[in-house]
């Protein structure tokens, strides 16, 4: 065995070594010493002994709620003999393991491991833990529920029966983590899902290699097939309705325990642009409401970078009437455009992220008085027009109108790109800048269905819930990018 043979065996003997110690075999039976090697050296870790009836308890005091344990625990074992605890543990709520593995998950599930005469049981005493349900604070609606997914996967999938009772809602739950296992619960209905869907969903899962995974935005940048581009390629969500409606369409959805929103797949770049609003209101105003998105759309990825490009080299673009005005605003200025429109942007997008981290009251003051202050202080000192603080923020403003924050903040990272070649090509550039995002958004896949439905391929039928929102009798039939029907459910049925 030559020197480099001999480095690579100590290094895979030593990982094998470790992996031994810290994680139980498959099937190994369950030991109290082996339990109590895995939880060793941490302040929470409570070993409750019964000399008496010969019971040892192994539990973590964090995760545990008090009156459970002392109701499931305390009570039955303190001053029981032998035959007493055999009565005990022949409750229903105790429940014989076999599987080391199984027994450590349990305990760090809030489960006590009970260990009597070679015999090892998990009682579920854990507290209820999380707050409680309430209004999403970054998914607002003025009509329809009013309640949000919280940080508990079972009071999400509690929430989710109460909405959607129906027999043919099917979760499957899955485990991601390498280190620190976490469940994740893939919800769709069976026989409007596409199967395929599913069983590719679960496969991606599965196929996870990293040491925590502990939100569901977290989770989706793993499995999504597209990972290097700016476009947010699933649909993530903290409001019970909208996850209905998407499972009702013949979408797959999907909860990480720990995170207060979901996700549903497969999902079209359009889709981003709809709002649970649009369906409680009177169809001709929730496809007015959506043209408006589609407009504020335009206008914030555009909007700015088409004043850099007519002000630097298409003056015979403007109106003479407006002219005079924007060469007067420009006289003091002594930047170019590009560099002029770079900083005003970047300062939106500070006052931006500033309001969102400060506390609500404070970072609601610091918007408000630091745009009115920086914006009128930069036009008197010079360093910018008063025109370009218009467009700066009318584009700032029509961002706001995207439901989707992910896809906002997407967009307005677009909109430097455009700038920057509105800058150096003028039109050419800014139609150049367009025309990529377009071929870039073709390209993209969700779970193997176009990002560009129904407008790549054409698709009329789903056109009347994607650009306008379609009366509800124009509507009773499965998207097409589900690639199922409403003669699945109807043979169920029956």
């Amino acid at each position: 065995m030559d020197i480099f043979a001999k480095i690579k065996h100590f290094f895979v003997a030593g990982e094998e070594e470790k992996t031994t110690v810290k994680e139980p075999e498959k099937n190994e039976h369950p030991s109290l010493e082996h339990t109590i090697r895995q939880f060793e050296n941490s302040m929470d870790f409570i070993h409750r002994t019964y000399p008496q009836c010969k019971v040892d308890v192994i539990y973590l005091a964090f995760l545990v709620g008090n009156d459970q344990l002392l109701q499931d625990i305390i009570q039955p074992f303190t001053d029981a003999d032998e035959e007493q605890v055999k009565t005990v543990l022949s409750r229903s709520q105790y429940v014989v393991v076999v599987d080391s593995k199984e027994c450590i998950d349990g305990i760090l599930n809030g489960e006590a491991a009970v260990f009597f005469r070679g015999s090892t049981y998990l009682v579920d005493i854990a507290k209820p833990a999380g707050r409680t349900i309430e209004q999403s604070e970054t998914e607002s609606v003025i009509s329809g529920p009013h309640d949000g997914f919280v940080e508990n996967i079972g009071q999400n999938l509690g929430v989710l029966r109460q909405r959607l009772k129906s027999s043919h809602l099917k979760f499957v739950k899955l485990e991601v983590g390498e280190v620190a296992k976490n469940i994740v619960v893939i919800a769709y209905i069976e026989g409007l899902a596409n199967q395929e869907i599913v069983d590719e969903l679960i496969k991606r899962i599965q196929m996870i290699e990293y040491n925590a995974v502990t939100d569901s935005n977290m989770l989706i940048q793993f499995i999504d097939e597209n990972p290097n581009s700016i476009f947010p390629q699933f649909m993530t969500t903290e409001r019970p309705d909208a996850i209905v409606s998407k499972l009702v369409a013949g979408r797959v959805a999907g909860f990480v325990d720990g995170s207060p929103s979901g996700f549903t797949c497969p999902t079209a770049f359009f889709d981003f642009f709809s709002s649970p609003d649009d369906y409680y209101q009177r169809w001709l105003i929730g496809t007015a409401l959506r043209f408006l998105r589609f407009i504020g759309f335009l206008i914030t990825i555009s909007f700015t970078a088409f004043y850099v490009s007519v002000t630097t080299y298409h003056y015979e673009m403007i109106p003479h009437t407006m002219l005079l005005n924007l060469t007067e605003s420009r006289a003091k200025v002594p930047f170019p455009p590009l560099l002029e429109a770079l900083l005003m942007e970047t300062t939106i997008e500070l006052l931006r992220e500033a309001g969102a981290r400060l506390p609500t009251k404070v970072g609601q003051t610091i918007g408000i008085v630091g745009g009115i202050v920086i914006g009128q202080a930069a036009v008197q000192a010079g360093f910018t027009s008063n025109i370009l603080i218009i467009a700066v923020a009318t584009s700032a403003i029509a961002s706001f109108v995207i439901p989707s924050y992910i896809m906002s903040a997407s967009i307005r990272l677009i909109r430097f790109g455009l700038i920057i070649m509105a800058g150096i090509l003028g039109n050419l550039g800014l139609l150049m800048a367009i025309g990529m995002v377009v071929i870039h958004l073709a390209g993209v896949t969700n779970m193997g269905t176009s990002y560009l439905t129904p407008l790549a391929p054409i698709n009329f039928k789903d056109m009347l819930d994607t650009y306008i929102r379609g009366p509800f009798w124009a509507l009773r039939s499965r998207p097409t990018i589900v690639k199922t029907s409403n003669k699945k459910i109807n043979k169920m049925r029956k």
